[in-house]
C-alpha cells in the first residue's frame, strides 16, 4: 500500500485552476479500485491519497500523471508500507509482511 503525499509548491490560485483535471484524474483511478482514500491536508497544503494494488513503479507513474504534477504545482512524496491490519471496509488490502 502506499502513502501519496502531496505538497503544493505554487500558490493556491494555480492549484485551484488544475483542480477539476485533477479531480477527473482521482475519479479515474477511483473507478479503477487504486485508490481507497484522498483529501486536503489541514492546513491547507496539499493533500494524501492512499492507494493500493499496483507496484513502486506503477504507482510513481500515476503521481507523474496527476495533473497538479504534469502543471508544476505540487511534488509528490511517495512511501510504501504493509497493511496488515486493518478496518473491515479495507480488509481486501491487507497484506502479510514478507519476513
Amino acid at each position: 500500500m502506499f502513502v501519496m503525499e502531496l505538497t503544493y509548491t505554487a500558490p493556491i490560485e494555480a492549484v485551484e485552476d488544475e483542480m477539476d483535471a485533477h479531480l477527473t484524474w482521482l475519479d479515474g483511478y477511483y473507478a479503477s479500485g487504486v485508490f481507497l482514500a484522498s483529501g486536503r491536508k489541514v492546513p491547507r497544503e496539499g493533500g494524501v491519497i492512499l492507494a493500493a494494488g499496483v507496484s513502486r513503479a506503477e504507482i510513481e507513474k500515476i503521481a507523474a500523471e496527476d495533473p497538479f504534477a504534469v502543471a508544476g504545482v505540487c511534488a509528490y512524496r511517495i512511501t510504501e508500507f504493509i497493511a496488515t491490519k486493518t478496518s473491515t471496509d479495507l480488509s481486501t488490502v491487507r497484506e502479510s509482511p514478507l519476513v
